[in-house]
């Protein structure tokens, strides 16, 4: 576990330099910089979110659900789209995403309506469905969320909780780009931040989505070689 400080503290001293060199709006812009990272590269399951809103009959456009947790601004990623009668217990109906072009060129009359089989990114906040919604319906969002990010104000997060080698390596790596310092370092700290995430990534988009009765036990590359040489 890393909170706030406690990494703040680390990159002073893993670079041996004072506040006086890396201020804490420099330090705070590194750590956001590697959150972002990580998120980019590590598809998580902590942040994995079921949103819902309904969608107006008559009206192809939908702002995407949450309120102010999450909200829009907090979005990362639209995983799935499912749509269901308001009323009644007829079945889901999964939306496909296409793009604003093939929208337009299916249904190029937005006046008229039908049960959606479609959906597109419009704008940040909303989507759009084709064909416009005949009736009203509830929409379920699948979404990937942004995580509160850790701060003065915010000193513990997942990621320092869980990934604190990720969030450690890939800081220093900001920081030694900052520093212009040498070389060698820059490469140690990237080689590390890579193999924390690798770790990460086999953690969460592998043991942590497969069942060991269904799959099977997990095998890592250069694992069996590793056991053979050890006698293991």
């Amino acid at each position: 576990m890393t909170t706030y400080a406690e990494l703040t503290t680390q990159i002073l001293n893993y670079t041996e330099t004072s506040t006086d060199v890396l201020t804490s709006t420099i330090t705070d812009d590194f750590i956001e910089h590697t959150e972002n990272r990580i998120l980019r590269e590590a598809d998580l399951d902590a942040f994995k979110s079921h949103q819902y809103t309904t969608v107006t009959a008559d009206n192809p456009f939908v702002s995407l659900p949450g309120g102010s947790s999450p909200d829009p601004t907090s979005l990362s990623t639209i995983r799935t789209v499912h749509i269901y009668p308001a009323s009644g217990t007829a079945t889901r109906t999964f939306l496909e995403q296409r793009d604003i072009s093939f929208m337009n060129e299916y249904w190029p009359v937005r006046t008229s309506t039908s049960t959606p089989k479609y959906w597109a990114w419009w704008d940040e906040n909303s989507i759009y469905l084709a064909p416009t919604p005949d009736s009203a319906y509830n929409i379920e969002v699948g979404i990937t969320r942004l995580p509160t990010r850790l701060s003065s104000s915010n000193t513990t997060s997942w990621l320092g909780n869980n990934a604190p080698s990720a969030l450690l390596y890939g800081s220093l790596a900001e920081a030694f780009k900052f520093l212009k310092g040498p070389a060698e370092m820059l490469q140690l700290y990237e080689q590390s931040y890579q193999r924390a995430i690798q770790e990460l990534m086999i953690e969460q988009q592998g043991r942590h989505r497969r069942d060991e009765y269904m799959h099977g036990e997990l095998k890592v590359p250069g694992m069996q070689t590793q056991q053979k040489s050890t006698g293991g």
